[in-house]
């Protein structure tokens, strides 16, 4: 250890926090007198040609930036609220609108997201950012997170990161963030509550074990078990799927809470033609990976095709397996891949869609869904959903009203339920109108975060 600890002296781990410190490019802004203590902030909000906005953080100006798609949540003038640190290593892949939608849902606590780097991929309008880096990791970037994460201690360049933002909670998404952010809760003080999402929980042990995951996860099962130990370590199953999930792996069943994420219903809402007026398109929204079971849509759609003149599949998203789907689909006529689609493009294909689906199965890994957004956020737009997501046929439609469920890899029901949809009119219209009122109930963004913040409070200790 002293000879490692030499090395690091000059090292990437010496460098890396250097590189925090100070970034060549100007990413960082500092704020407050010569001399008096200054945040290192990525600071975003506002709108073009708005005046910057304060984000109730002492030191940290918001920046104007383009303005994201989430909530916008009145909270209580000139009150103090207590700051909580919501972390991801990467802030923020632009498929993880629900973390910052969530963020911004927030009324009694002050979010802050924070994390090794910031990638510039999702708008954060309205959010305080504070990361170590920006842009592409470096090579000694990259060596200096390795030797952290193998000694199983926090780089000091995000300990110090954090305690600047001065948070009584640390709030990790994904299991693979939690660990990550364990370390630096234990050096703080600080209570973690970890929000585990599918992957993270449903994933066998065993095939992180084994390396098939990749070898920076092999230690990921037993970082896990030992954060299942920690008394300040809390965690959020976003379904009851996902908590049965956590309870198989071995997580205290006293300190896992069952909280929906939610979907901003002001984002997603009924529009464009009648349901029953609509061209027969069926909408299919997701990464193209195994567990998403576009596969079997497509041999589904060999048989729609031929009951149904004009019947159309549209098929949005990217992912590993596009050349083979696109493969299995050639000379099908009907089909479109529209690839990575943007949040008002998701919004515009609602609003043409007949009817959603989602034909989910559990992955070889042991992958499945926890509880799927896109289907939330297709029963808030009016469309009809028929799925096999295990979360979602479960807890996110209500089978037989707003949508269908059916059993993974029954291409034969999932067919006939497409069919019934796409040419019943009375049957279609019923569950388009029924499918809003629904997600307002028991899925709409604000209520799940008030309901979250709840929880907050318990975990951090501040709960009256």
């Amino acid at each position: 250890m002293p000879e490692f600890r030499s090395r690091c002296r000059t090292g990437p781990l010496r460098l890396c926090a250097r590189q925090c410190r100070i970034d060549p490019r100007g990413h960082y802004r500092r704020t407050g007198k010569p001399g008096a203590d200054r945040r290192r902030i990525v600071l975003l909000g506002g709108s073009r040609g708005a005046d910057s906005r304060t984000t109730g953080l002492p030191g940290y100006k918001a920046l104007t930036v383009p303005p994201s798609d989430g909530p916008r949540v009145a909270t209580d003038a000139g009150a103090a609220r207590s700051v909580v640190a919501i972390y991801r290593t990467e802030v923020l892949p632009l498929s993880e609108t629900f973390v910052r939608d969530q963020a911004l849902a927030l009324r009694r606590w002050q979010p802050i997201l924070v994390g090794e780097r910031q990638i510039n991929a999702l708008p954060l309008s309205g959010l305080a950012v504070s990361t170590c880096h920006s842009g592409p990791a470096t090579v000694a970037q990259r060596v200096a997170s390795l030797a952290w994460r193998r000694l199983d201690r926090p780089s000091p360049s995000m300990v110090a990161l954090v305690r600047r933002a001065a948070p009584k909670l640390i709030h990790a998404h994904f299991g693979f963030d939690g660990v990550e952010a364990w370390p630096i809760a234990q050096r703080l003080g600080l209570p973690l509550l970890v929000t585990l999402h599918g992957s993270d929980i449903t994933t066998t042990m065993e095939w992180f074990t084994s390396g098939r995951a990749g070898r920076r996860w092999a230690a990921y099962p037993s970082r896990l078990a030992r954060l299942a130990k920690e008394r300040r370590v809390s965690f959020v199953a976003i379904s009851e799927n996902i908590r049965r999930a956590a309870l198989d792996a071995g997580l205290p069943s006293e300190r896992i809470f069952v909280e929906r994420i939610g979907v901003n219903t002001g984002g997603f809402a009924p529009g464009g033609l009648p349901i029953a007026k609509r061209q027969p398109m069926i909408l299919f929204l997701g990464r193209l990976v195994e567990k998403k079971g576009c596969s079997f849509l497509i041999e589904s759609f060999k048989t729609l095709r031929r009951q149904i003149p004009g019947c159309q599949l549209v098929v949005a998203g990217d992912g590993p397996l596009r050349a083979d789907l696109e493969a299995q689909a050639a000379g099908l006529d009907g089909v479109r891949f529209a690839g990575s689609v943007s949040h008002d493009e998701v919004r515009a294909l609602m609003q043409q869609a007949r009817v959603f689906c989602l034909p989910s199965i559990t992955a070889e890994s042991g992958d499945a869904e926890g509880l799927p957004l896109v289907i939330l956020e297709a029963q808030a737009s009016g469309v009809p959903v028929v799925t096999s997501a295990r979360g979602g046929a479960e807890e996110g439609i209500r089978d037989g009203e707003t949508g269908l469920a059916f059993p993974e890899r029954d291409v034969a029901a999932m067919t006939q339920y497409l069919s019934d949809v796409l040419t019943d009119d009375v049957l279609a219209t019923r569950m388009s109108e029924a499918a809003p009122g629904f997600i307002a109930a028991e899925h709409d963004l604000l209520k799940c975060t008030a309901r979250l913040e709840r929880v907050y409070d318990l975990a951090s200790g501040t709960a009256s």
